[in-house]
């Protein structure tokens, strides 16, 4: 039984009604970011508080999103994309982050967003023919990076236990995330290996967090430790209100933005995660959707906790409605069920905010989550990255990705590490193509 994915065939080719989603689509999240209403990057988030109230003005809070950006849109968004023939957000969200910040008008960012997503649908399929012609062709060969992504992106609820929870649960999840994926391999072969797995980490965290929180509240209550009551006049809670009734206020536009969204993920040409592009390229949506929805567990109290503190909510939500909109039936029903569930997230936000001050523990584990989905990722990325280089170059490619990826990280990280090894890989393949006209190199047969 093989343990490696076969690498998908890589698009990128739309049809009519694709291209004008895309496009809508990004006209609208270009027109939001200049509302300061939401923004894709979490990064970026942070600072909107300040360029909301005009203590930042609009050329610095445009430097802030492009040197937050710049390197997940050309080092990741624009490899992943052309390697895996599906769209993600960072090629499609993070630049209209920019041009709406940017735009000095209301009416120019649309229109600004508008022609990204022109330059996305037209010029990437084009740039995508032209580099499978090349003599070494290197987007077929960055498809080898999705065997390391999708199986130890399997890993991180085991990283997250261990780190919050100590070395002997992070073991026991271990054992039993690999017993899934034999499990899975040996009973189910044409499910992804490691979508049970997934759950079973992500429930386990969970469950230990849960039962943590609620060991310590019967503990104060013993102890006759008094909850805390809310203060009406706490400056923060009174920022967190501000800025959910600000989110309120718009909610018509955010439900469009979900249904947009939703209808997106339905059609079967975007990915929402990292490790989802290549599971949706290969058709396996129900197992995509689970890789997903198990993300947003990391992300939901990040993106609620900046949202209320900044008055700038997520582009992509909690990050639930794509993967709702992968298992959709028709367009239709994804545009209502997107937009009741932006709908549902905007108006929760304040119960949520409130909710997870109660469960600290539960809190706590959506950082670990995410530092260690970001740790499994960035091995992932690298070993992939090194493995598209061999495919492509044998030796030399190695050499020169890899000497490219650590000269990055002597460097300073001039561009981000996750970013960093794609970026070589493209880097490299260009350079391997020069080499080969020059006459001073053979490609190497992809296989």
């Amino acid at each position: 039984m093989s343990t490696t994915l076969a690498a998908a065939s890589a698009g990128l080719d739309f049809t009519t009604a694709q291209k004008l989603l895309v496009i809508a689509l990004c006209a609208l999240t270009a027109y939001i970011s200049h509302m300061a209403l939401a923004v894709f990057n979490d990064g970026a988030r942070p600072f909107m508080l300040d360029f909301i109230h005009g203590r930042t003005t609009r050329n610095a809070m445009t430097a802030v999103a492009f040197g937050l950006s710049a390197g997940f849109i050309f080092g990741l968004g624009a490899p992943m994309a052309l390697s895996s023939g599906v769209l993600n957000p960072w090629l499609v969200f993070l630049p209209t982050d920019i041009l709406g910040i940017l735009s000095p008008k209301k009416w120019l960012a649309p229109i600004l967003g508008a022609a990204w997503g022109a330059v996305v649908v037209f010029g990437l399929s084009g740039a995508n023919r032209v580099a499978h012609e090349l003599p070494v062709d290197f987007l077929t060969a960055m498809q080898q990076m999705s065997t390391p992504i999708l199986f130890l992106f399997t890993l991180f609820p085991v990283l997250a236990i261990t780190k919050q929870f100590g070395r002997l649960r992070g073991g026991i999840a271990g054992v039993v995330e690999l017993a899934m994926v034999l499990l899975t391999m040996k009973l189910w072969p044409d499910l992804f290996a490691g979508a049970l797995a997934m759950a079973a980490g992500v429930l386990m965290l969970i469950g230990f967090a849960v039962v943590r929180d609620l060991k310590q509240r019967r503990a104060d209550r013993q102890a006759g430790v008094a909850e805390p009551v809310p203060d009406a006049d706490d400056p923060m809670a009174s920022l967190f209100s501000a800025s959910a009734a600000r989110l309120r206020k718009h909610l018509p536009v955010f439900m469009v933005l979900g249904a947009g969204l939703a209808v997106l993920g339905q059609m079967h040409i975007f990915g929402g995660g990292e490790a989802t592009s290549f599971l949706i390229a290969k058709g396996q949506y129900a197992e995509a959707a689970q890789v997903d929805l198990y993300r947003v567990f990391g992300f939901i109290p990040l993106i609620a906790t900046t949202a209320l503190a900044s008055g700038a909510y997520g582009i992509a939500g909690f990050t639930l409605v794509a993967p709702l909109g992968y298992l959709m039936p028709n367009p239709w029903v994804a545009a209502v069920v997107g937009a009741l569930v932006f709908a549902g997230e905007v108006l929760a936000l304040s119960y949520i905010g409130k909710w997870l001050g109660k469960l600290p523990s539960v809190r706590d584990s959506s950082e670990h989550l995410r530092n260690a989905i970001s740790n499994t990722l960035d091995l992932a990325i690298l070993f992939g990255s090194l493995m598209a280089a061999n495919a492509m170059g044998g030796g030399l490619g190695i050499l020169i990705v890899g000497g490219l990826f650590l000269l990055n990280e002597a460097m300073g990280r001039v561009v981000v590490r996750m970013a960093a090894a794609p970026a070589a890989v493209l880097v490299g393949g260009i350079l391997l193509n020069v080499l080969y006209w020059l006459d001073l190199f053979t490609p190497v047969k992809v296989a």
